[in-house]
């Protein structure tokens, strides 16, 4: 089963390492590449199809493209979705799974008015999607205390979405080795990869189960092809730096 192969990724000093991708042939790209899985970024996917971030792509589109990417490869797709499109637990379960992806990330902020749920009625919401899916679906518990101005809270948050049954917690925004081998200490724990973070060995060290890239790499690749537009509307070669 997909599922369990995916948990049993997630291992302290040996993380998973996820490139995200945001259509079938970056999905591909990331299989090819040797991953072992492929994670989406809801903020590329949803640039991807005209769409800012936030849930403001349409729910039925956003499932669509991860269904293109879950089959385009053959190894666990986990999706980002944000905080579930307003769809009740058992239903928001069901439509994951007719993707054919098998993991995903739930958020505790809005993402519409980008302020914290209230950490219980997060961890509710946590516990009604473990037991709508049983063991089908890996969740990863993301939590906004870093990115919202509430750093002092980061550890107790994350501490209580695992104990809800999360398999994994995601605090975006930790970037000091302090605060991640602190949140490293308390289970499972994915880092979002930055310039700001440690180097990869040095996350493992800490004890992440989990790295990932968000929408890093998006953002690079159309860095890149903005430049080479700009050089091709001045009259040059688009292929030199």
């Amino acid at each position: 089963m997909k599922a369990a192969a995916l948990r049993e990724m997630h291992k302290k000093g040996n993380p998973l390492i996820l490139p995200n991708a945001w259509d079938a042939a970056s999905a591909r790209a990331v299989q090819a590449a040797g991953f072992p899985a492929v994670a989406t970024s809801s903020a590329a996917v949803a640039l991807s199809l005209g769409y800012a971030d936030g849930e403001a792509t349409p729910v039925e589109e956003m499932l669509d493209a991860v269904a293109r990417i879950a089959r385009a490869v053959d190894v666990p797709v986990t999706a980002d979705l944000e905080r579930g499109y307003g769809l009740p637990p058992a239903q928001f379960v069901e439509r994951l799974l007719a993707t054919g992806a098998v993991g995903c990330n739930l958020e505790d902020s809005d993402p519409r008015t980008k302020a914290l749920i209230d950490v219980d009625r997060h961890a509710d919401f946590l516990a009604e999607v473990r037991a709508a899916a049983g063991a089908e679906v890996v969740i990863n518990a993301r939590v906004d205390a870093f990115i919202r101005g509430a750093r002092e809270q980061a550890v107790a948050r994350t501490r209580r979405y695992l104990d809800a049954g999360a398999d994994c917690a995601y605090p975006i925004g930790a970037s000091t080795a302090e605060d991640i081998e602190t949140l490293a200490n308390t289970g499972p724990v994915n880092i979002l990869f930055t310039p700001a973070t440690p180097p990869i060995q040095e996350l493992a060290r800490s004890g992440v189960a989990r790295i990932s890239f968000g929408d890093g790499i998006h953002e690079a690749l159309s860095a890149r092809h903005e430049r080479m537009l700009a050089a091709i509307a001045a009259g040059a070669s688009p292929y030199q730096e």
